[in-house]
């Protein structure tokens, strides 16, 4: 829906920012109510149809402890589940804000607003909201230039778990609330960070991913806040680093978990001062980026032990989003399944099209150490070596619980690899430039790896 088509509800007690807010929206939507006394939202919300409502977040009866609000937006999400609210509040109120959007408000404006701000939130809350979340969300990417273009990343929501997390993600995205993405290895988190920045206000902005467990201690600083020639002795010219990259748009710092607790001390004070001084320079340089951070590590425990900031932990996690391993979401297999089926066989031209029943099953009992990551593999394996048009169980190699390969019940990479290797040449009748070929492999990397296994 457009905005110019919008019906927008506007509820405050304050006279003056009920006149000025439906003064600015009244040329922009096609229909302003507003309303000072907060009692009469039921009747307004179960007979107005409106498109969104302006909520404020204090009202006169409990001034500045933001409870009436809270309690409105439960009265209203009761009413209609699906009601977008944005809700209004005071500078000093941002953390109430926070803990509204966890609680289903859809975005909040600070008072002074300021117009364009205001009206770029509503345009967003109204025109880019999706009520229903499809089984698999492919992301598109803006950084490059192509519309439209599939970056090839999938987000499965079958489960209601994954709903939950992708319908806070997308609320939260409108904001620069800073996101802290938990999750075991392989669950998805930078295709949820992909998400959250594709969702925002900054999409058509750089997206800069940034792994901190592939950084060492001596690059940590000229990587992230950049150089200036002769700072040291590979510095042969200016560089910038990569929060400079990400200007007007988002970072992504994955494996946060991994920085010791004197780089800690570095990016709390980036963070916290909004600006970078590159190695070797004495002059700072402000910072405009959104801050989404990731790890597969417990980091309140880390806390509690001391080898994670307390103080950066609480930077970082203004908005806390956990996701489930995928043994806890046995729905969603089947549509990952599916997707993977569909992209790897048309990547290797192959007929495969379907997966049996039998090997959904199998699947949907199996633990899934490596999570999503696991599944994608196992399926670009199966696809191409499979000689049927369905999958079945004997197709896939995964682990057992005794760490041993065996199909459909478990895996090990290496032991995994040297089976496939062992069934295309049997296939083959020992053709390595067929086996090569059906493996996605050079008859030289073939050869490396038969020499490797002893095969």
């Amino acid at each position: 829906m457009q905005l110019s088509e919008a019906k927008i509800l506007i509820i405050d007690d304050d006279v003056d920012v009920l006149s000025a807010a439906k003064l600015l929206l009244k040329r922009h939507a096609k229909t302003v109510d507003i309303e000072k006394n907060p009692q009469k939202l039921p009747f307004l919300v179960t007979n107005g149809d409106y498109n969104l409502i302006l909520l404020d977040m204090n009202f006169t009866r409990d001034v500045n402890s933001g409870r009436e609000g809270f309690h409105w937006l439960d009265r209203i999400l009761d009413i209609k589940p699906a009601s977008k609210v944005i809700m209004i509040t005071a500078y000093g109120d941002i953390e109430m804000a926070i803990r509204a959007i966890k609680a289903g408000a859809t975005d909040f404006v600070l008072k002074p607003w300021e117009n364009d701000k205001l009206l770029a939130t509503i345009a967003v809350a109204i025109e880019g909201g999706n009520d229903k979340i499809p089984a698999v969300v492919e992301e598109k990417s803006k950084d490059d230039g192509k519309k439209g273009k599939s970056t090839g990343e999938s987000i499965v929501a079958s489960s209601e778990s994954m709903k939950q997390v992708l319908a806070t993600a997308e609320r939260v995205a409108a904001t620069d609330a800073n996101v802290l993405i938990l999750g075991e290895n392989g669950t998805g988190k930078t295709q949820l960070a992909k998400h959250i920045h594709q969702h925002s206000k900054r999409a058509d902005k750089p997206f800069v991913v940034v792994d901190l467990g592939a950084l060492s201690e001596s690059l940590f600083e000229s990587e992230l806040f950049g150089h200036v020639k002769g700072a040291f002795t590979d510095a042969k010219e200016d560089r910038a680093g990569r929060f400079e990259e990400a200007k007007g748009g988002t970072i992504f710092l994955d494996e946060i978990g991994n920085l010791s607790l004197g780089l800690q001390a570095k990016l709390l004070t980036v963070i916290q001062e909004r600006r970078v001084t590159r190695v070797g320079s004495n002059k700072p340089i402000a910072l405009d980026v959104r801050l989404l951070c990731a790890t597969n590590m417990n980091i309140e425990k880390m806390v509690t032990e001391k080898s994670f900031r307390q103080d950066l932990l609480y930077r970082i996690n203004t908005i806390e989003l956990d996701l489930p391993p995928l043994r806890e979401r046995p729905e969603d297999i089947s549509a990952l399944a599916e997707y993977y089926l569909k992209q790897y066989g048309k990547k290797y031209n192959r007929p495969v099209n379907d997966i049996s029943s039998a090997l959904i099953k199998k699947m949907q009992q199996y633990n899934w150490p490596g999570n999503i990551r696991e599944l994608q593999h196992a399926i670009e394996r199966a696809v191409i070596l499979s000689q049927e048009k369905t999958l079945q169980p004997d197709d896939l190699f995964l682990k057992s619980s005794g760490g041993q390969p065996t199909t459909a019940t478990g895996f090990d990479l290496e032991d995994m690899e040297k089976t496939l290797i062992v069934k295309a040449m049997k296939r083959f009748n020992g053709n390595i430039t067929d086996a090569a070929r059906e493996l996605g492999l050079s008859r030289a990397a073939l050869y490396r790896r038969m020499e490797k296994y002893g095969l």
